[in-house]
């Protein structure tokens, strides 16, 4: 049976995200980032070229240390599109909370 979240993962943990793996098709390039809340930081990924079949799915590292994260994905020209099956980020608990 896949889950969607660990089971344990408390909001307050401090989490070491580390790839983002896409099962996607399209068209154009595909750009991603990682956000902590309220977006004080962000990462941004290596872009994703799109085509409309492919029997990869692609995987893009990442070195994003907050507690919880968000995904954003965009294209940035006229008539690009992308149509997403499956989104995995890959990410590991480091911290219970922060020191002090």
């Amino acid at each position: 049976m896949a889950s969607t979240a660990r089971e344990g993962m408390v909001a307050g943990n401090i989490s070491h995200f580390n790839a983002v793996r896409l099962r996607v098709v399209g068209q154009g390039n595909l750009n991603m980032s990682l956000f902590s809340l309220d977006d004080e930081h962000s990462q941004v990924l290596a872009p994703l070229s799109l085509s409309s079949t492919t029997s990869v799915i692609p995987t893009r590292l990442a070195n994003f240390i907050e507690q919880m994260a968000s995904l954003e994905l965009e294209t940035t020209e006229i008539n690009d599109y992308f149509r997403i099956s499956r989104v995995v980020i890959f990410s590991r608990e480091i911290f219970s909370s922060y020191p002090g």
